[in-house]
């Protein structure tokens, strides 16, 4: 009797030892992300067994989302034909989800994470810390632009680490190779992280450079609409070109401005011209700007964002109305043109064509 009782306080106290891993987020890329951490933590003594994934509730086909996917073991809606491993646990109350969490991600629309994150606040563990990888910026109350990783350090009260990279979702679910880049100032926190999400078709790079590895993520996005609106006014790859190339200056130079200490070598992770290239290529971005050009603004964005992405939400508009509205605020929307006639192009302030005129009109020198 007493071994017995010795055994299972000893079981216990390991148990509670195990770091447990929580995703916020459901969509694709949250799906893919889940796909990767069930299976890691499965081969993993240092992790808990189960990972909690919360799923913002929808009827499909008649059933639950959760109900699906617990039984399933598939997102049939956002990351059909991918099975989830069977210790991923859908449920759909945020709380119940990341309450317990050592490690917790963050997967939404970047616009939503303020609402998703105030039920967590002051009851997680005080031990715990978050992972952004939320591709745009915050508005915060004072009407200052701010990093999300900073809104959820701000809210949460939790260290937050950001995970950006060349990822189309369908394509890491499918185990094809890529790389990702984790921005954190917290090596250990960013070693862990990285035993979380690295596989052998998924290779991680960890970076010290936390806001630059996570403004290019947010940036990219709004450079992707002016390489969608080159595709859908029929200019070719030389066109595209230029609009990757004077993004990427751009990029550059925001994070210049606004975030000094960093190394330029940051932008040739994967993190920078990596995910550039592939969501000027690939991305959803890309895509609903590419119809938008070709019905020469009879949709608007939002209408060809419900028409074509089947409940996902795009990142770039937002983005490029968060970066005008800093820009504006410090006058300085004529030192970012490119990403200014974007956010007038997305605005309905200008018409589609007037892209061309900027790009020719682009100072050869930042």
């Amino acid at each position: 009797m007493r071994f017995t009782q010795i055994y299972l306080t000893v079981f216990k106290k390991m148990a509670s030892e195990l770091k447990k891993v929580a995703i916020v987020g459901s969509g694709n890329w949250g799906s893919t992300i889940a796909k990767i951490v069930g299976s890691n933590v499965l081969s993993n003594p240092k992790f808990d067994k189960q990972v909690k994934l919360y799923v913002y509730e929808e009827i499909v086909d008649g059933k639950k989302l959760t109900e699906i996917i617990n039984t399933q073991h598939e997102n049939v809606k956002y990351l059909p034909g991918h099975k989830l491993p069977e210790n991923v646990v859908a449920i759909p109350d945020v709380l119940e989800v990341a309450h317990d969490a050592d490690v917790i991600i963050f997967v939404v629309p970047h616009q939503f994470m303020p609402n998703t994150c105030k039920p967590l606040i002051g009851k997680l563990k005080k031990d715990a810390f978050g992972v952004s990888l939320c591709k745009g910026f915050y508005i915060n109350p004072k009407g200052d632009v701010d990093l999300i990783s900073n809104m959820v350090r701000n809210l949460l009260g939790l260290e937050c680490l950001v995970v950006m990279g060349a990822n189309i979702a369908s394509e890491v679910a499918s185990g094809q190779f890529c790389e990702a880049t984790i921005g954190s100032r917290n090596k250990s926190h960013g070693l862990l992280l990285k035993e979380v999400l690295q596989t052998d078709y998924f290779r991680i790079v960890v970076s010290e450079d936390v806001e630059v590895v996570e403004a290019c993520g947010a940036l990219k996005n709004i450079v992707a609409i002016g390489a969608g609106f080159c595709d859908g006014l029929n200019f070719g790859d030389n066109t595209k070109a230029a609009v990757i190339r004077l993004g990427l200056m751009e990029v550059m130079k925001f994070c210049d401005r606004f975030y000094q200490k960093h190394e330029h070598r940051t932008f040739f992770e994967s993190c920078g011209v990596a995910d550039l290239v592939t969501t000027c290529y690939g991305g959803r971005n890309r895509r609903v700007a590419e119809a938008y050009a070709r019905c020469l603004g009879q949709k608007t964005i939002p209408e060809l964002e419900t028409e074509l992405l089947n409940g996902q939400k795009l990142q770039g508009p937002e983005a490029a109305q968060e970066v005008n509205h800093l820009l504006r605020s410090k006058n300085m929307e004529n030192d970012f043109p490119l990403l200014t006639a974007i956010h007038r192009i997305c605005s309905g302030e200008q018409p589609v064509t007037s892209l061309i005129d900027n790009l020719r009109n682009h100072p050869e020198h930042l």
